[in-house]
């Protein structure tokens, strides 16, 4: 089975010029946890992710990571929080997506998929047919084609 026969066709995505608002509200409408990043051509440029949002939300100066099981939270103002997260909104979205996207070629058979989910450790793989955005193929969907007609 190729990419193109597993991949889910209707692609939830946010353009380069798009702020980081318009990712979090895809996010919340469409319940998922990552988008690609295209650009005018439906070039895929980038890929954001909520962990991407998560790391940019943790990259503040009170917290301290004592050992590899301790974190020290020290107590700061929570306006101040409030503030950096209404600043992260505006961002573009390119400040904080990842630029070198793992991706697929539609024409690739299942196995490859899962290989390169396995090994890179994601969720999601974005499928392109000549350089565009096509589809895009989750752990999940591997497994349920994988599995499905020997269960």
């Amino acid at each position: 089975m190729q990419a193109h026969e597993m991949m889910i066709h209707d692609v939830y995505k946010v353009m380069e010029t798009d702020s980081v608002r318009a990712v979090i509200k895809k996010f919340i409408e469409h319940r998922i946890s990552g988008v690609p990043v295209v650009n005018h051509r439906n070039e895929i440029i980038a890929y954001v992710s909520d962990g991407d949002i998560m790391r940019y939300i943790g990259k503040h100066k009170d917290i301290f990571v004592d050992s590899l099981y301790t974190v020290t939270v020290f107590k700061g103002d929570n306006e101040e929080f409030d503030e950096r997260i209404k600043k992260i909104l505006d961002l573009n979205v390119l400040e904080l997506a990842k630029r070198k996207v793992e991706k697929i070629q539609s024409h690739k058979e299942i196995e490859e998929v899962a290989a390169i989910l396995g090994k890179k450790r994601i969720k999601k793989l974005p499928v392109e047919r000549d350089g565009v955005l096509v589809g895009i193929i989750s752990r999940g969907d591997v497994i349920r084609n994988t599995f499905k007609s020997i269960l």
